[in-house]
């Protein structure tokens, strides 16, 4: 099919009033991508080489979402709510222009596979005229019904519109269907509104289709691929299949998670082979991690590279902008944030690394921050190789510790030190002999008056 052009079209669904959120319900998110947005993506995975979004009238911010998803994305507007078909028609621009697949999705279903689209494409390749993904229901209430005759498909009849005998069918439409490109035009056209609810039904299609002599075929799918989101019980269902799909495929891919259910990873994580993941670690976006590496339990880790064999964790947080280099590591309770960590580094306890340099194999004691924020304006730190930053100092940026320094415990570190050099800058240590025994007594007797 590579040699063939296609036009996928992504509905953005309604405002979802049972999200009881000001923000619209396409942009409301699984896996730290916009539902809409998994569409756009399985659309592209799928072979698309135009994409056409319907938003709703008024939905400037879901047309702008939209926007950055892919350079040729063109966004259109369905002034009036008048049913799919009539939604799908909003964009009959790029209807008109030539295309050998045109393939209906919808913004609000985030768990359809890009490998679900392609063997749409290629039932319209080999001759279709309209496919329609299908699902065997185990509870079919709600949905439309494939009506299947002398092994054709012949119509898709919504519920409400359906008789008992129909309402029996346990075939499913997912609402997901295929044209070519030839006779979508024509068929969107035939398409009437004479039903209970006076709109114009995409599926009516299919009916169309077959009383024109043209070819329906039905391409089949699992039931929780064509998963919808109306409510946050909803949103959360679909966020769980998502990361269960994810975990197998990572499980699969030869890394280690010790408590899978634990796990939780965004949309775009990359993760090695041989990597080790403890409990309870959750990946934020943008976030690769490299063979050896191993993860421990209750980090969070988010806009971040590891490097082969570091160690991160446990309780540790690594901010967008951290890099941690090979055999590195970061202890528990130890933020990166923008800091490259180089290799063989060890930043073990109760730190805060901000906009910094760690040389390599460069030790910083516990206690240890970057003053990187004025109130106004962020500074570099930057520390050279095999250097030692003592238990809890801070060091007030922009500041520069060269290679092989030596920084006492406890200093407040205002100016560069030179590599090989010691750096001491605290207050000198006073002794009076036999003063705490004098101390006690006069606040023993002062705390009885």
């Amino acid at each position: 099919m590579s040699d063939r052009t296609s036009l996928m079209i992504v509905l953005a669904a309604g405002e979802g009033t049972r999200m009881k959120s000001a923000t619209p319900k396409v942009l409301h998110e699984v896996a730290g991508r916009p539902l809409v947005a998994h569409a756009v993506a399985a659309a592209l995975a799928a072979g698309a080489d135009r994409l056409a979004v319907v938003v709703g009238p008024g939905r400037e911010d879901v047309a702008k979402a939209v926007s950055k998803l892919a350079p040729h994305v063109t966004v259109f507007t369905q002034g009036e709510r008048l049913g799919t078909a009539h939604a799908v028609l909003a964009a009959r621009a790029a209807l008109s222009e030539p295309a050998d697949d045109v393939i209906v999705l919808y913004g609000d279903t985030p768990l359809v596979r890009p490998e679900t689209l392609k063997r749409v494409r290629a039932e319209i390749a080999s001759g279709s005229d309209v496919v329609v993904l299908g699902f065997n229901a185990e509870n079919p209430m709600g949905y439309g019904r494939l009506l299947i005759e002398d092994g054709k498909l012949v119509a898709i009849r919504e519920e409400r519109d359906a008789t008992p005998e129909e309402k029996a069918v346990r075939w499913c439409n997912s609402g997901i269907m295929g044209f070519a490109g030839g006779n979508v035009l024509s068929l969107l056209d035939s398409i009437g509104n004479a039903n209970t609810k006076g709109e114009y039904y995409l599926t009516d299609a299919v009916e169309n289709a077959a009383s024109c002599g043209l070819k329906a075929r039905v391409v089949a799918g699992e039931e929780e691929e064509f998963r919808g989101v109306n409510d946050r019980a909803q949103l959360a269902d679909c966020e769980a299949i998502w990361q269960a799909r994810r975990r197998r495929e990572v499980l699969t891919a030869g890394v280690t998670l010790i408590a899978p259910d634990t796990v939780f990873f965004s949309y775009d994580t990359e993760i090695a082979p041989d990597v080790v993941i403890e409990p309870n670690v959750v990946f934020g976006p943008g976030v690769r991690i490299e063979s050896w590496a191993r993860i421990r339990a209750f980090s969070h880790v988010e806009g971040a590279v590891v490097r082969s064999g570091a160690l991160v964790g446990p309780y540790a947080r690594l901010r967008p902008g951290a890099d941690i280099g090979r055999e590195a590591h970061i202890g528990n309770f130890v933020e990166v944030k923008n800091g490259l960590i180089e290799a063989g580094a060890k930043v073990n306890h109760l730190s805060y690394i901000g906009d910094a340099r760690v040389g390599a194999k460069t030790n910083i004691g516990a206690g240890t921050i970057t003053c990187n924020y004025d109130g106004f304006g962020k500074y570099r730190t930057d520390i050279g190789a095999n250097a030692f930053i003592g238990s809890n100092s801070a060091l007030v940026a922009p500041v520069t510790i060269g290679d092989g320094a030596y920084v006492g415990t406890g200093s407040v570190i205002t100016e560069d030190v030179p590599a090989e050099a010691l750096a001491i800058a605290r207050g000198r240590q006073v002794v009076k002999p036999e003063r705490a025994t004098e101390l006690k007594a006069r606040m023993k007797a002062n705390a009885g008056k």
